[in-house]
This record gives C-alpha cells, sequence and structure tokens, in this order.
C-alpha cells in the first residue's frame, strides 16, 4: 500500500509537507536527525517551521511509514521501505557498523515459538565492545 493510501485509509492527507519529509527520507538512504529532516524541508517549502517536522515524524512513525531509533545518541529517522535492518555500536569508541538481518532471525523464530511472542524488529542498536577496544581493555 503506497504512502498516500495508507495516510488516507487512517483519514490523513498527504499535504506537501509530508510529502517532502517522505521524499527525503526515501531518497537520502541515510539516517538523518530531525533537525536535518528539517533543513532539508525549509529549503523546498516555504514557511514550514521545525514543530510541523516534528508532528510529522511523529504522525509517520505512528503510521510505520517511517522508523524512529537512537544512534550516536541521537534520535534518527528512516524511511519505513528501507527494510529492517541493525547496528552494532562500541561503547567505548562509538563505531557503528551494520549487523545482517538474516542474525536476528532466530531470535524472532525463538521469541514466537517459545513465548508466542511476535517481536517487532525493524531497527536495533545493540551496544557492546569492537574488537578493537575489546583488545586494548
Amino acid at each position: 500500500m503506497s504512502c498516500n493510501n495508507i495516510l488516507k485509509a487512517k483519514g490523513y492527507r498527504l499535504t506537501p509537507q509530508r510529502r517532502v519529509i517522505l521524499d527525503i527520507l526515501h531518497g537520502e538512504g541515510a539516517h538523518l536527525t530531525a533537525d536535518a529532516i528539517y533543513e532539508q524541508v525549509k529549503a523546498k517549502v516555504a514557511g514550514v517551521n521545525r514543530s510541523t517536522v516534528y508532528r510529522t515524524l511523529e504522525l509517520l512513525e505512528s503510521l510505520g511509514l517511517t522508523v524512529k531509533a537512537e544512534l550516536r545518541g541521537s534520535h534518527v529517522y528512516h524511511h519505513a521501505e528501507e527494510g529492517h535492518h541493525h547496528h552494532l555500536k562500541c561503547r567505548i569508541c562509538g563505531r557503528v557498523s551494520e549487523l545482517p538481518e538474516e542474525l536476528l532471525a532466530p531470535l524472532s523464530t525463538s521469541l514466537l515459538e517459545k513465548h508466542g511472542f511476535a517481536a517487532d524488529l525493524n531497527h536495533h542498536v545493540i551496544t557492546g565492545l569492537c574488537q578493537d577496544c575489546r583488545e586494548r581493555v
């Protein structure tokens, strides 16, 4: 179902601000903070304010159109169509690396089979120590 159809089904319109935010998230292919999104939106839509961007991001997240996660001490957003992806973050040096989805698939299966719990494993940051930092401590 398209973003426009999802919004309409929930009683919302695809406003110019919402369209621009979704386009930015879809086109960027990176994790963006709300402030970074705001800077791009205000260059494209006259008169938009920061609170509009924050409210729109909250709405899009509640509808499952965007995903919000904490990364490097900030909340970041990405388009939900980018799929599930995860990160490993070293708590000493702060290095972040991608974690393949297939590594969490057994966890999801185990939670469902053993606990009847269907986990939302959309975007996770797992903290710990990278190899370099482990060797130094």
